[in-house]
């Protein structure tokens, strides 16, 4: 008896969830506009020491936001988004600072970038040598 009643409300719900939106009120509601104009750019950051994002566990992670105005916990929000956007979104591409002298010790720490930027999908991963290396990747975006 216990499996024919979990089974009837089984049923009952799984037809209240399906049909449900069909009834009445939910046709005539008009449809909902979106919530922003702006394609979203959210990421997570993070840094571990290690050769692999597998192989690290992360010591620091930061949040970005950069639509519609830079926000979360990167230290440096609005200089991260303008090196980005300069980048067009590829951490990959952004620029060495040249000026920064790092000693050779291969301490290696990798850094993962995952999230969304501009509304397509993001996934980065790099490993540098050492924290110094880490920081002259970029001027902003890899400082956290």
């Amino acid at each position: 008896m216990r499996n024919t009643a979990r089974w009837a409300a089984t049923l009952g719900l799984t037809a209240t969830a399906v049909c449900g939106p069909l009834a009445g009120a939910s046709l005539a509601s008009p449809a909902t506009a979106p919530a922003s104009l702006y394609a979203p750019s959210a990421l997570v950051l993070t840094v571990g020491h290690g050769e692999s994002a597998a192989a690290a566990a992360p010591l620091r992670a930061v949040t970005l936001t950069c639509a519609p105005t830079a926000s979360g916990t990167h230290p440096a929000a609005d200089a991260a988004c303008a090196e980005l956007r300069a980048a067009h979104g590829d951490p990959g591409a952004l620029a060495a600072e040249e000026s920064v002298m790092c000693t050779r010790e291969y301490a290696p720490v990798v850094v993962t970038v995952d999230g969304v930027w501009q509304g397509r999908r993001l996934s980065y991963e790099r490993t540098f040598a050492n924290e110094c290396v880490k920081n002259a990747g970029s001027a902003s975006v890899f400082t956290f």
